[in-house]
């Protein structure tokens, strides 16, 4: 899967030991651009790491897997690759598309 957005909060460096020695994981968090944007998290593991700033436009291809730990499920967004930069296609917030098709917003600004 893929997709693109600004980045809007890189959390600090995870380093620790496991069974095949020292790993390390750093969470970015990413907002999609369009009329509901979207803030999504995800993780980046040993070598697939960037140097990520606030306001980089980011192109992130992920697998999602989702596991169950004492009756509780968790998801996680596994980055395993991320273009910064040029590659990127970008969509102004300011510009989102119109689709034809969509229903009617009501009043509150909702579409239900």
């Amino acid at each position: 899967m893929e997709i693109s957005g600004i980045i809007v909060a890189v959390l600090p460096l995870q380093t620790g030991e496991g069974k095949n020695g020292t790993w390390t994981k750093q969470i970015a968090v990413m907002e999609t651009a369009g009329q509901y944007p979207k803030k999504v998290a995800f993780d980046m593991f040993g070598d697939k790491i960037k140097e990520l700033k606030i306001g980089d436009a980011v192109n992130v291809k992920f697998d999602i897997d989702s596991r169950e730990f004492n009756g509780k499920w968790y998801t996680n967004i596994g980055a395993w690759a991320v273009e910064t930069g040029a590659n990127v296609p970008s969509v102004p917030k300011d510009e989102a598309t119109v689709d034809s098709t969509a229903p009617e917003v009501g009043g509150d600004g909702l579409p239900f």
